[in-house]
């Protein structure tokens, strides 16, 4: 079935982008976390409708490509997320978040392919290329900001990125040792049963030894034949 991403699937497609999938896959996953909305032709209209409007607004020419580029340079966006205590966003944002906050603050169409970012995950100051036409880029500076919060200084920002980077180092070795504790106990029970097996085929060994002794031991004579 023909869905409309509503955010970024990965492997999958952009937000607003139309997408063949699997009907299970529609209704048990993208549709229930609203990650998709059902194909109508009505809403498929009106998608193209509002594309033909932004596209409008793309770059057409060099010179129009430098004026757009003019307007990015003196851009700044702003988002406002939640975030951990060392920064860490709950989520990410991505080229889509901003080719749409440069359409709702400043109405310039960007295709978000050619924006250079892959997702931002931490609080801080971001400056972003946008290629604007054939051999016309713009930096966007971009605060991520905490929500309800300002962004602190410098700084404090690589404090804040280099204790993460100590808790992630931290649990990693953490997860490591564990790791090591668990097979070397692991080992240990195998060779506690290796062991425990030699031994009681050690004693079979034993006890059927003596079996055959006692069959191969002749009986006594009977003193009364003898007489």
């Amino acid at each position: 079935m023909e869905v409309i991403l509503t955010n970024d699937v990965e492997n999958l497609g952009l937000k607003g982008e139309v997408v063949d999938v699997k009907r299970g896959y529609a209704r048990n996953y993208l549709l229930p976390r609203r990650l998709a909305e059902v194909a109508t032709s009505g809403r498929v209209a009106e998608l193209q409708r509002i594309e033909a409007d932004r596209a409008r607004h793309e770059a057409r020419s060099a010179e129009h490509a430098a004026e757009i580029a003019a307007t990015l340079t003196k851009t700044v966006l702003r988002f406002e997320v939640k975030s951990g205590p060392t920064g860490a966003l709950f989520g990410s944002v991505t080229p889509t978040d901003i080719t749409e906050e440069l359409w709702r603050t400043r109405k310039i169409r960007v295709d978000r392919r050619k924006i250079e970012l892959d997702v931002i995950k931490r609080i801080g100051r971001y400056s972003i290329p946008v290629h604007v036409f054939e051999g016309v880029t713009a930096e966007v500076k971009t605060l991520v900001v905490p929500e309800g919060g300002e962004l602190p200084p410098e700084e404090e920002l690589a404090a804040l990125e280099a204790a993460e980077r100590a808790e992630a180092e931290a649990a990693r070795e953490a997860h490591e040792a564990a790791v090591l504790e668990t097979e070397a106990a692991l080992a240990a029970e195998d060779e506690a049963a290796a062991a425990a097996a030699a031994a009681a085929e050690e004693s079979e060994d034993a006890g059927q030894f003596g079996a055959d002794e006692l069959e191969a031991e002749p009986a006594p004579a009977d003193d009364t034949e003898r007489d």
